[in-house]
Formats: structure tokens, sequence, C-alpha cells
């Protein structure tokens, strides 16, 4: 800001907190001074989501102490920390074999965010909402986010889950939705091989391709109950 706009700031300041106004000219020569070395990277106002009079009128709601200079200076320091933060570097138009142009016009584009003459580039940013009718309309047609070719390709890289899908599709119960009380693998872990050596204790630690019968049993005495209930 220059002179002129700090002299604007501080009678825009003395309007809304009188506290802060000085009468005598060479009190008032001084503070347009002191103000504007410390916001002299300071704009006025951006077009994208900066007014200073707005971090004023935050201030003055928010403290009770007549706001000094390095307030204002903090509001615009954060304001542009997070502009950045939200900005994702687009890819430059200069040739990538040129190190320093390239450079030259990552900086130009990260100091025009900074400086509020840009938005920040937020391209990759996760945006809400409901999918697109498109994107419905296909899980309709499949049912499935992963196409039937897809997931029989994946079948054999996981036989587990693969398993408990072809159950679920012929109606037969997951033996997996409870915990075996044989091998003790827990509730989606699939059972292990539970050998009792000649002294009694549990040998063996390879997975079952299959559940452990008591385990199915279960599985169905639960599914029972709760087509019963």
């Amino acid at each position: 800001m220059d002179r002129r706009e700090v002299a604007a700031v501080l009678a825009y300041i003395g309007r809304l907190d009188p506290r802060t106004i000085r009468t005598d000219a060479g009190e008032a020569r001084d503070q347009i001074a002191q103000w504007q070395e410390l916001l002299d990277d300071v704009p006025f106002a951006t077009d994208h989501g900066w007014d200073v009079r707005e971090a004023i009128r935050a201030h003055v709601l928010d403290s009770p102490y007549p706001i000094l200079p390095v307030d204002v200076a903090r509001r615009w320091r954060a304001h542009r920390r997070d502009r950045l933060d939200r900005h994702t570097d687009p890819t430059p138009a200069a040739d990538p074999d040129d190190p320093v142009a390239w450079r030259a016009e990552l900086l130009r584009s990260r100091n025009a965010v900074a400086a509020g003459l840009a938005a920040p580039s937020t391209h990759r940013q996760i945006t809400g909402g409901s999918p697109s009718r498109h994107v419905e309309e296909r899980l309709r047609e499949i049912g499935s986010c992963i196409p039937p070719t897809v997931r029989a390709e994946l079948a054999r890289y996981r036989p587990t889950r693969a398993t408990r899908e072809a159950d679920a599709a012929k109606g037969v119960p997951d033996a997996l939705s409870v915990r075996c009380e044989w091998c003790h693998a827990p509730v989606g872990a699939p059972c292990r091989q539970r050998r009792a050596s000649p002294d009694g204790a549990a040998r063996g630690n390879a997975v079952r391709t299959t559940p452990h019968p008591s385990r199915v049993d279960l599985a169905a005495a639960r599914t029972e109950r709760h087509r019963a209930a």
C-alpha cells in the first residue's frame, strides 16, 4: 500500500475505533509512516478474497485492543499462506528441457497466487457431490465398480475374497463373518491349519483354502437365527 492507501486505511480504522485517531499533525505523519513501513507489501484489496477492510473489521470485533499494523500484516500473511497451501502448480508451458524457463514460469504462477492476482489452481482437489449420471448408469449396468472381467483376473490374487463373493452369489452363508472356534481366526480372516502334536501343542500356521467345518456350521446357524428373528 502507498501513503494514500495507508491514510485511507487509518481513516477507516478511526471510524470503527476512535482510540486510534491522531489529532496532532506530526503524530499523524508518524503514524502513516509507521503503517506504510509495515504494510508496504500488503495490498489494499485483491480480486481473489482479500480486502484490508474485512481484516480490520474482524480485528475490531474479536479483540479489545486497538489494531496495530502488525495485526494487518499477519492476517495478510495467513491469507497468502492459505492460498498457496490450496494451490497446485500447473504444468508449465515452457520446454521441460529448459530448467531455467520452467522454474521461472512456476515462480510466476506462485507469485501471482500469493499476491492475489490469480486464483489457486486446485485441479487436483477432491470435490464433493454425488456421482454424475453416466457413472450411476454404468454402475447399474455392470452391478459393481469393478467390471466382471477385472474381478475374474483379480480372483487368483485374492482367493479368500473370491470365495466369499462366490458364496454370496450362491446364497451360501459367509463363514468368515464369524470367528473360528477351532483355529481362532478373527472375523474376516481365513482359517489356518492347526494340527495337534503328540504333546498336545498346536502346530502349523498355513492358511487354509477353505474354512473349518465348525466355522461353516456356526455361520449357517447364525444366519438361520437372523432369518427366524
